[in-house]
């Protein structure tokens, strides 16, 4: 996704207005409320700990562009749905740099973090509120999706993304994956992989028929039906 541009789309999550923004956040204007997900801050500090090189440039360009969706969407609350830090040491081995800059993006902000599995203790140092789950508005906003049926859940934790049956371009789309009545958000890490929307891993999430991929494209999201998709 990662569009900062394009047009959001509204949609609805067990009856609650929904925004979907290009760059792969959420946002429920009836509560003044930001989504994001598995943004993965540190990954490549965490690679490098383990003797792994990856560029090291992924949290700032991370932080840059959840600025530009926040500067987008001006809201009272923000919550990180999991997966915030790739790792248990990410936020205390954070440098200064990149943890200054969170820090602004927290201010004038409630700041909700939601423990995933990447990162199950509130990020030492930070502030902001760490839950497991938070209620909202009859929305129930997890990191990992519960399994079968769960009306008004927002989660995420697989990356979902799309590849369209037929398209010129074959590659995988990150996307957001929803029936109506819950929503799976895509990973907002700029070097987070992704898991095909039609993997096992999505079985019974899901009322079939209804299921769609929430595409970015370059001047909107384009809902596709999982029956079109590869």
């Amino acid at each position: 996704m990662r569009q900062t541009a394009g047009k959001p789309l509204e949609t609805e999550i067990a009856g609650t207005l929904a925004l979907l923004d290009p760059s792969g956040v959420l946002v429920l204007p009836s509560e003044s409320l930001l989504v994001v997900s598995d943004l993965h801050l540190e990954k490549g500090a965490a690679f490098a700990r383990r003797g792994m090189m990856l560029p090291p440039y992924d949290t700032a360009a991370t932080l840059a562009l959840l600025a530009r969706a926040l500067s987008r969407h001006p809201v009272r609350r923000v919550v990180c749905l999991g997966d915030s830090f790739h790792d248990r040491r990410g936020a205390e081995a954070m440098p200064t740099v990149f943890r200054d800059a969170l820090v602004d993006l927290m201010v004038g902000h409630d700041w909700v973090w939601v423990s995933g599995n990447h990162d199950p203790e509130p990020p030492k140092g930070l502030g902001g509120e760490t839950v497991e789950t938070l209620s909202v508005g009859g929305l129930a906003l997890r990191h990992e999706p519960t399994a079968g049926a769960c009306p008004g859940e927002i989660a995420g934790h697989l990356h979902p993304v799309a590849r369209i049956r037929g398209a010129v371009s074959q590659g995988r789309h990150a996307c957001f994956a929803s029936d109506g009545t819950r929503m799976i958000l895509p990973s907002f890490g700029i070097t987070t992989g992704g898991l095909n929307v039609l993997d096992r891993a999505f079985s019974g999430l899901f009322e079939t028929r209804a299921a769609k991929a929430f595409v970015a494209g370059t001047a909107r999201i384009y809902p596709i039906p999982f029956s079109a998709l590869g």
